[in-house]
């Protein structure tokens, strides 16, 4: 765990670190990255980073692991209408597109396969069993809610940065932003409607 800093000025360094290694990790991944322009876009230097982080692994892991929290906390899930969820979470890509890319380069970079982070349920479990116990009242189709979490997450990465098609800018008319979000929300709505069956077999 990062070491916090004691003082109101060790504080603000402390963030100035972070802001600086979140958009040097966004752009240029881990094995990219470099301490050196770090310290220097945060006006600090390597002793005060690695008092705080350890090292630059470290770093990252402070910043993916905070970048996952704010997602679960600023984008609560709600399983009674998994569709605004998904535009919720369209809109948070918008905002910080930054936090997606820190994303992908985990994937690419540390866990090419399974989850993408170790302690997974600590972010996964309640948005879990949000979902199971809508199954359970019959506002949400059968299915593993893991699988159907994860659908509802892809649908809504659909105009994200990592998205093969197109990446979405805020910089976009709101217009189609709205056109994008209606039809996510109707995807969304459809996709994991209570009652719908199962594919047979063929």
């Amino acid at each position: 765990m990062p070491e916090q800093p004691q003082t109101s000025r060790g504080a603000a360094t402390y963030q100035r670190i972070l802001d600086a290694a979140t958009e040097e990790f966004a752009q240029h991944g881990i094995a990219g990255a470099r301490i050196e322009r770090i310290v220097t876009a945060a006006r600090s230097n390597k002793a005060q980073l690695y008092a705080y982080f350890g090292d630059k692994e470290g770093l990252f892991d402070a910043i993916f692991l905070g970048s996952l929290e704010r997602i679960t906390n600023v984008v609560p899930i709600d399983a009674d209408d998994l569709a605004d969820w998904a535009v919720r979470l369209y809109d948070e890509y918008l905002r910080r597109p930054d936090l997606i890319r820190l994303a992908t380069w985990t994937r690419l970079e540390r866990r090419p396969q399974g989850h993408l982070v170790e302690m997974h349920q600590h972010y996964d479990d309640r948005k879990l069993r949000a979902i199971a116990e809508a199954q359970d009242a019959g506002r949400v189709r059968a299915g593993d809610p893991f699988d159907i979490m994860a659908m509802v997450i892809a649908m809504s990465m659909a105009w994200s940065p990592v998205s093969n098609v197109y990446a979405a800018s805020s910089q976009e008319p709101d217009e189609v932003h709205d056109q994008r979000r209606a039809l996510l929300r109707d995807c969304v709505q459809s996709a994991t409607a209570a009652g719908r069956s199962h594919a047979s077999p063929s």
